[in-house]
C-alpha cells in the first residue's frame, strides 16, 4: 500500500495536535451562540454587481434524502449520482441522481470522529470510468489524511498524511482542479504558528497528484502547498476561466472569500479580513462577512454565480462574479438551519446539504437533508 506523509520540520508536533486544539470567537464552525439574523446587520463587503440568468432555481427545492448523519463531503459520479460522506459514522453513501433511498457504498476505516473532525471531503477521479476511484480526506488516530478507494471494493489506499488534526481546524475540503490536480484545504488545527510554516501543511491549500505528490509547477518544487497563512479552509470552487476561490473562517471580526494565487499568502494569524500592515506580503480577502452571519463551509460556482453554504449564519450566500470582482451578496434559503455543503450536478442543478445535527448526535432542528434545486 502507498502510503505518502508530508515529512515537514513541524512532524513532530503534527501527531500531537489534538492537545492543541482550541476554540474561537464564533463558537467554530460547529459553535452555538446567538441566533443569527434573518438578514445581516451590516452589508458584507465586495463590489456590487448583478446575478446572471439561467442559475439554479432556488424556489424549487426537491429533498432528495432525510436522516443523514452530518452529510459533510459531497460529490458526483459520471451518471449523476451523488456521493455523500456522513462525518460520525465513516460511511460513504449513495443517492440516485433523481432521489430515493441513499444506499451505503462503503464504510472508511480507521475514521476518528470528534468534535469538527470526521469524514470530511470526497472527490471523484477524473478519470473515474477508467479507475472507478473517489478521494476522501478524513481524520485519523493521529492526524488528517487523504486516502482513495474504488467503488468496487478493496482496501482504501493511503496517498497523502501528516496533516495536523485537532478538536476543531482541521479543514478537509477536497476537489480535482480544471488542471487535473487534486487541491486540499486544510486548517490550523488550533496552532495558528502552523499556517505561516511553509514546512507545515496544516493552515494551507495543498495541490497534489491524484498519487498525493507534491504537484509539478507548485510555488516551491517538491512541496505540496499551493497557498499558505489560511485558518480554516472548507470551501474550494473555480470559475469558467480556471480561478480558484476558497472560503475561510475567521476568529472572533470576519469570515472570507478569498482568490487564490499561487504561493499567494493569506496573513493568518498575522491578519484576520483586510488590514495588510506588511507592504503587501499578505493578501487581502476579495469579500468577508461577520462571523455571525456565515461561518462558511462549501462553496460552489455555475456560470458567473458563487453559492455559499453558511453554518453559523444558517443560509444560502449567492455572490455574483465579475471576473476577479464579486458583486453584492444575497442571502437564500434561510429557512433550513445550518447549511454545509454545496456543489454542482452534472445536470447544473445545485445540491446542498444541512447540518443541524452536532457533533454529539443531537439533532438540533430534525434531521439533517440533502436537498436539489434544478438548474433555471
Amino acid at each position: 500500500m502507498r502510503h505518502r506523509v508530508w515529512w515537514g520540520s513541524a512532524l513532530a508536533v503534527l501527531l500531537v495536535a489534538g492537545t492543541t486544539a482550541c476554540g474561537n470567537g464564533n463558537g467554530d464552525e460547529d459553535g452555538t451562540g446567538p441566533p443569527p439574523a434573518t438578514e445581516p446587520t451590516a452589508a458584507p463587503t465586495g463590489t456590487p454587481g448583478s446575478s446572471p440568468s439561467g442559475t439554479p432555481d432556488l424556489s424549487a427545492g426537491q429533498e432528495m434524502a432525510r436522516g443523514v448523519d452530518v452529510p459533510w463531503g459531497l460529490t458526483f459520479l459520471p451518471d449523476g449520482d451523488a456521493l455523500v460522506a456522513e462525518r460520525g459514522s465513516g460511511r460513504v453513501l449513495r443517492v440516485p441522481a433523481g432521489g430515493g433511498t441513499p444506499q451505503q457504498v462503503t464504510e472508511v476505516p480507521g475514521v476518528s470522529a470528534a468534535g469538527e473532525g470526521g469524514l470530511l471531503g470526497l472527490a471523484v477521479s477524473p478519470d473515474h470510468a477508467s479507475d472507478n476511484l473517489v478521494y476522501a480526506y478524513f481524520t485519523a488516530a493521529d492526524d488528517n489524511r487523504i486516502v482513495r478507494f474504488r467503488l468496487d471494493g478493496g482496501d482504501p489506499e493511503v496517498v497523502f498524511s501528516g496533516i495536523a488534526k485537532a478538536t476543531y481546524h482541521n479543514g478537509g475540503r477536497i476537489a480535482f482542479g480544471p488542471d487535473g490536480m487534486l487541491y486540499a484545504g486544510t486548517g490550523d488545527a488550533g496552532d495558528t504558528a502552523r499556517s505561516q510554516d511553509p514546512a507545515d501543511p496544516a493552515g494551507k491549500i495543498l495541490r497534489l497528484t491524484p498519487e498525493g505528490e507534491p504537484a509539478p509547477g507548485n510555488p516551491t518544487s517538491g512541496s505540496p502547498v499551493y497557498s499558505l497563512g489560511h485558518r480554516n479552509v472548507q470551501g474550494l470552487a473555480w470559475d469558467a476561466e480556471g480561478r480558484l476561490f476558497a472560503t475561510e473562517f475567521g476568529q472572533n471580526d470576519v469570515d472570507e472569500i478569498n482568490l487564490i494565487r499561487p504561493g499567494g499568502n493569506y496573513g493568518w494569524p498575522e491578519v484576520e479580513g483586510e488590514g495588510d500592515t506588511d507592504g503587501g506580503r499578505y493578501i487581502n480577502p476579495l469579500l468577508t462577512w461577520q462571523v455571525r452571519e456565515a461561518s462558511p463551509s462549501g462553496m460552489a460556482i455555475t456560470g458567473n454565480t458563487a453559492y455559499v453554504a453558511a453554518l453559523r449564519g444558517e443560509r444560502l450566500w449567492v455572490v455574483p462574479l465579475d471576473g476577479e470582482q464579486l458583486g453584492e451578496p444575497s442571502a437564500q434559503l434561510t429557512d433550513h438551519g445550518r447549511l454545509r455543503t454545496v456543489e454542482v450536478a452534472p445536470d447544473g442543478a445545485l445540491w446542498v446539504t444541512t447540518s443541524n445535527t452536532d457533533g454529539r448526535g443531537d439533532v438540533r432542528d430534525g434531521d439533517d437533508r440533502i436537498l436539489r434545486f434544478p438548474a433555471g
